[in-house]
């Protein structure tokens, strides 16, 4: 076993590698950029040492700083993680060279399977079952158009050296294929340096399921069966699980089987993950495996996120087997060895929006609690996690904050785990995905293993739509929260404030409020016989209404929403018990919890968590919503490319610029007929969030 391995990434992924090492007893140095200095895996480490600037160019993929790192600390091996370097065959051949262990597979397997093309090639040599689709070397983008048309839409367009999700493109008609190419190509140039590409026909109702395979340098393998990671955002995995629902025994012997052909056919060693597409259709007798069909797709040639869950049904540590065979210790079980051992799931917590579009978001975590757990062992409830409280979620690096999995006997259980689990999970000070996960993993379509990469997409009005009857909750919480806050600074009438004003013999006071873009105006007024300030237990009548601005002279548009008394207690702080007596909420109770960032309320229950923003007034409040054709850019990041220029007449929907950030890119379509009047950036310049890009003179449009 190795004494000292270098660390050669960066948060979640570096904390757990660190974790393993402590407990075998191997020192581990940390690497870090400018923006990482004072990051968590930095202190985890035994040491560390400065690599360069925060973009990852600058530092985490400047493999002979990492190599020159490892040489002046004495590390004898170097972990890659995933991502960055990790699936590079230059990196893994150059640390060979310089007399070093790549814990990983050896570069000529990271070069076959890399190249995506090839590997297709590579697996119908294997007999692995592959997708229809266009694998060749011709780039042309004419050409690749015609293969497309010949495959049949809708198509995939990815990346050769692709993985991640990223570089990945879904074309549903011949039209779009050119833009669509474009645009997966850039992506693919910026994440991996290549801009190869392949085209595979777009399975329906796909599954993503994956076996992890190991190997050694033994000539041993094993696999230690599958995850479903079906559940995506933009080609991106959102919840993973093990064992995949519905899967027979003989499926995944199969698809075992089919994996490990795949390893031995370019001589892995390490852990690596065999990627399938698994096609459903309707069952009919002759059928193997219940109407389902399985196809390669990818090999990732290094650990990938997910791996927690199958640590969990089967007991293992994988690093720890990765440190083990990287010293050239046999596979530490065989195959008759390996059993499943009831459900996991994990979910990625992101700092995100997914109101819109999923983009990611950047910020402070002001707020950062979870529930009871274990970190980086398989336990009920784990998470692995590379950030603290008050640290700061940047632009340059993935926007995953912690990775919450959870085991239990059965997938029911181990349903219910999650989502109380995620009920306890608070973060407060930047858009967050945790009341979307919830929504996912409550809805029936997962709870009943309905499942395919389509399912976000398919359930949206589900996942998305406003949580009607958690609205009342919300805005009570939010004006219970800013009443306490206030009592803290004045006396304990709520009606003090200058705002409130007297009307029908008893107080009012309004609050303006905006909910998913949706502006709201909720008055308080006082209960007769109500005595502020001589019991803990505080009283008001509450009526919310939504309204609809009117366009030009005409009046609002109000439609109520809820009226009824709100009851409260404080228990605790920023927690309080609250009783509602109207609509659908008569007579119930809830423990609510909220913190106040800016405008933004943070509320949490068991039930729901959410965020609403309470302002003094709609006058100050944008509320039109951030969406596509906004002329603003919705995430700060890089001006990729200016599709017109100034004085082009552009129709509403027209591509105007491409934004990038974290490698994700978003187009910016024109919210209306116009004219280009001005272009306020460049190609290549660094934007913040909010910032107009262009002027459009839409004389008499509106």
């Amino acid at each position: 076993m190795f004494s000292k391995i270098l660390i050669a990434n960066r948060g979640e992924i570096a904390c757990r590698v660190a974790a393993t090492a402590k407990k075998l007893g191997v020192r581990t140095v940390a690497v870090y950029s400018d923006a990482d200095r004072f990051a968590k895996h930095v202190a985890v480490c035994d040491e560390a040492v400065y690599i360069g600037g925060s973009a990852p160019k600058d530092s985490y993929l400047r493999w002979e700083r990492i190599l020159e790192a490892a040489k002046q600390t004495g590390a004898q091996a170097i972990h890659p993680g995933y991502g960055f370097l990790s699936e590079n065959d230059e990196f893994a051949q150059a640390c060979v060279d310089a007399g070093l262990v790549f814990i990983g597979p050896p570069a000529s397997a990271i070069t076959a399977m890399g190249l995506k093309a090839e590997s297709k090639r590579l697996m119908e040599a294997a007999n692995v079952p592959l997708i229809p689709g266009y694998h060749g070397t011709n780039q042309d983008p004419e050409f690749l158009h015609s293969e497309a048309d010949k495959i049949g839409y809708p198509v995939l367009i990815k990346a050769s050296s692709g993985g991640g999700g990223k570089g990945m493109r879904l074309v549903e008609k011949t039209e779009d294929f050119i833009d669509a190419l474009g645009s997966c190509q850039r992506e693919a140039i910026s994440s991996f340096g290549n801009d190869s590409v392949l085209i595979e026909k777009y399975a329906l109702r796909p599954r993503h399921i994956e076996i992890q395979v190991f190997g050694d340098s033994h000539g041993n393998y094993v696999y230690l069966f599958e995850r479903d990671c079906s559940v995506q955002r933009r080609h991106q995995k959102v919840l993973e699980e093990a064992p995949a629902p519905d899967v027979s025994v003989a499926m995944r012997e199969a698809m075992g089987e089919a994996a490990i052909a795949a390893a031995k056919a370019v001589n892995y060693v390490g852990a690596g993950t065999v990627e399938f597409i698994v096609e459903q259709r309707d069952p009919s007798p002759e059928d193997k495996f219940g109407g389902m069909n399985f196809y390669f797709m990818e090999m990732n040639t290094r650990l990938q996120v997910e791996h927690p869950v199958t640590e969990a049904i089967t007991g293992t540590d994988l690093v720890e087997w990765q440190l083990r065979v990287a010293s050239g210790e046999p596979l530490p079980k065989q195959q008759a060895d390996l059993t499943i051992n009831g459900h996991a799931i994990e979910a990625r917590i992101n700092a995100e929006n997914p109101d819109n579009n999923f983009l990611p978001a950047t910020g402070t975590l002001n707020i950062y609690r979870t529930p009871t757990h274990s970190e980086f062992r398989v336990s009920d409830v784990r998470i692995d996690d590379g950030v603290r409280e008050g640290d700061v979620i940047s632009p340059y690096y993935d926007s995953m904050i912690a990775k919450l999995i959870v085991h239990a006997p059965t997938r029911e259980q181990a349903l219910a785990k999650l989502d109380k689990a995620l009920a306890e999970t608070r973060i407060v000070g930047l858009p967050n995905n945790v009341a979307f996960l919830r929504h996912v993993v409550q809805s029936d379509s997962f709870k009943y293993a309905n499942l395919d990469t389509a399912l976000i997409e398919r359930e949206k009005d589900v996942l998305f739509g406003q949580q009607r009857g958690e609205l009342p909750w919300l805005v009570a919480t939010a004006i219970v929260n800013e009443l306490a806050q206030e009592a803290q600074t004045q006396n304990h009438d709520p009606f003090s404030k200058t705002d409130a004003w007297r009307a029908y013999s008893h107080y009012e006071r309004p609050f303006d409020l905006v909910y998913h873009d949706k502006p709201l105006r909720a008055v308080i007024s006082q209960i007769q016989g109500q005595v502020q300030g001589q019991a803990k237990e505080q009283a008001f009548h509450l009526t919310i209404n939504a309204i609809v601005k009117a366009e030009k002279q005409g009046a609002d548009v109000v439609t109520p929403i809820y009226q009824g008394d709100v009851r409260y207690l404080p228990t605790a702080d920023d927690t309080f018990t609250l009783w509602l007596s109207g609509g659908e909420t008569a007579g119930k109770r809830q423990q609510m919890q909220a913190w106040r960032h800016n405008e933004q309320v943070y509320v949490f229950s068991n039930h729901a968590s959410d965020v609403i923003t309470l302002v003094d007034s709609m006058a100050h409040v944008g509320i039109e919503p951030q969406d596509g054709g906004s002329l603003k850019s919705p995430m700060p990041g890089q001006v990729v490319a200016f599709r017109v220029n100034v004085g082009d007449e552009v129709k509403k929907g027209q591509a105007l610029a491409v934004i990038e950030a974290m490698k994700i890119e978003h187009t910016i379509n024109a919210p209306t007929d116009g004219t280009v009047a001005e272009l306020l950036f460049k190609a290549g310049d660094l934007v913040s969030d909010g910032d107009e890009l262009l002027k459009l003179d839409t004389g008499s449009q509106s």
